[in-house]
């Protein structure tokens, strides 16, 4: 996943596969739609902790098979909203935004996918940011004082709630905007153009965003601030359809913008993730998520994307081990010092 990405009635946006993304939306009565990212200042560049050879295409998955676990998402079912907002402490300013855990596909929208069964479970190992859901649910847990999370019940396959969903997204490239036609490995996953894109992104990408933005308007009328915390993962190896594959990839990645994340946020995220190894300004992704309507114009609104090397916390590329519980801790940490 690359950086994260502004939307404006609804979600934030990052723009994972984008060296330095926002996405911006534009307004709709009363209420902004999203329609993608802008671009975001990116920060400097340090030295990478892993290699970031990409899996090739003709063996994507061997090396990734050392355990496999089922981490199908059923906490949604095909007739369930697309997202879910769990409340927290009314005090608190912070919203946990986890847009990539899940792994649900809705049987209509399965339908109109060209992978077999076997296929689309190994899509789904790669393009799922596995168990940040329960990540942001047990630093949620932890913090003195419960902060609100806003989660995506929809796996990324169904639509991308952080990509612009016209010709400005850079990700249409390799079939990945709002609505993918390819796959990790730039295989076709729908047919081109796909004939359901305008059905999908009316049922799950608009309403998304309106959500998110009411979730952050929320937080400014109870707290006078609101902090989004953007919560992903990235594979430990380039994916053959990123744009920016040789970028550095450290443990923790930690994505900005120079209005939305102050000095002071980003101190408290590097001082909360240093127990898990160096952190880089955005690399290998870029950028914040805020909704549109306060984009570079509201500064009670502050963002940092959190974007964490699965092998920190996984076997890859689906099994937690102990560095799930550690991860927690940080994020729970950081939370707090956010108030």
């Amino acid at each position: 996943m690359r950086a994260a990405e502004t939307l404006a009635s609804g979600p934030a946006v990052r723009a994972e596969d984008r060296p330095h993304g926002l996405p911006e939306a534009r307004a709709a009565g009363s209420e902004a739609v999203a329609d993608g990212p802008e671009r975001a200042v990116g920060g400097q560049r340090q030295d990478p902790t892993h290699s970031a050879a990409a899996i090739t295409p003709d063996r994507p998955y061997d090396t990734w098979e050392s355990r496999r676990m089922d981490t199908t998402d059923r906490s949604a079912q095909d007739a369930g909203p697309g997202h879910r907002i769990v409340p927290g402490d009314p005090a608190s300013p912070v919203i946990l935004h986890v847009p990539h855990g899940s792994r649900t596909v809705p049987s209509p929208v399965r339908a109109g996918l060209l992978l077999d069964a076997a296929a689309l479970e190994r899509e789904l190992d790669l393009i799922t940011d596995a168990h940040t859901q329960d990540l942001a649910e047990r630093a949620a847990r932890a913090a003195p004082v419960t902060p609100w999370r806003f989660v995506n019940e929809r796996s990324r396959l169904v639509v991308d709630p952080e990509r612009f969903p016209d010709a400005r997204e850079e990700m249409r490239a390799v079939g990945m905007g709002a609505v993918y036609t390819r796959t990790t490995q730039r295989a076709p996953l729908r047919p081109e153009p796909p004939a359901d894109e305008e059905s999908l992104l009316a049922t799950y990408f608009h309403p998304y965003a309106r959500a998110m933005t009411r979730a952050v308007d929320d937080r400014l009328a109870a707290t006078g601030r609101a902090v989004v915390i953007d919560v992903h993962s990235y594979p430990s190896r380039a994916l053959p359809y990123e744009l920016h594959g040789t970028d550095p990839r450290p443990p923790v990645c930690l994505g900005t913008d120079p209005f939305h994340t102050p000095p002071t946020l980003l101190a408290l995220a590097r001082e909360a993730f240093a127990p898990l190894g160096e952190s880089g300004l955005n690399t290998p992704f870029a950028g914040t998520y805020v909704p549109l309507r306060h984009y570079g114009s509201d500064a009670r609104v502050s963002a940092l994307m959190l974007e964490l090397r699965r092998d920190v916390y996984l076997d890859e590329p689906v099994t937690p081990h102990d560095g799930l519980a550690k991860a927690a801790s940080c994020l729970a940490h950081l939370v707090e010092a956010c108030g």
